[in-house]
């Protein structure tokens, strides 16, 4: 069990109710969402900044790594209301003009480690049975998409795959596939 490498919805809602308790709530349960929601690496989701955010259009620009494909992305109803709570707390920060979407204290873009440690003490804090850390987050996207019915294809392009083998471990692993062929 904890070998797994990825995060069940209901353990993601237990990690967001733990972020919801901690120190930065409002940054940290939109960090959550929103890594979970888009498939984001850690150095993805560090890297955004506000100007990724088109609130007119309610959309995000995921720039990829690892020579992804970099896309836009609807926000979607399960993050926006973070997203709003996160952005009306930033504008009071007192580094609130920085172009970072996720600040730390200093004013600087939160770390890598830092998102690491924050997902680490939040699984703790929620009692996971798993260690978790923010790439679980991309992976329990990947298999959640794979069992709302989602093609591959489309998944890979979601995730911003260049290759579909990257993508059909979602999807070879979902025992839900076989009871939509009959």
């Amino acid at each position: 069990m904890k070998n797994r490498k990825y995060l069940t919805e209901p353990e993601i809602k237990k990690l967001i109710e733990a972020a919801s308790q901690g120190n930065n709530p409002e940054r940290d349960t939109c960090l959550i969402w929103m890594c979970f929601i888009h498939g984001c690496r850690v150095s993805e989701i560090n890297s955004w900044r506000l100007a990724d955010i088109d609130l007119s259009n309610n959309s995000i620009f995921i720039r990829r790594l690892k020579n992804g494909l970099s896309t836009i992305h609807p926000l979607y109803d399960l993050e926006r209301n973070a997203l709003y709570a996160w952005l009306k707390t930033r504008s009071r920060h007192k580094h609130a003009g920085k172009e970072w979407l996720f600040l730390s204290q200093k004013g600087n873009r939160l770390s890598r480690q830092q998102i690491y440690e924050l997902l680490r003490n939040y699984g703790r804090k929620a009692q996971l049975k798993v260690d978790a850390h923010p790439h679980m987050l991309r992976h329990a996207c990947g298999f959640a998409l794979a069992d709302k019915g989602v093609d591959t294809r489309l998944i890979q392009d979601y995730l911003g795959h260049r290759s579909i083998q990257h993508t059909v471990l979602y999807t070879a692993t979902n025992a839900h596939r076989f009871t939509r062929i009959w």
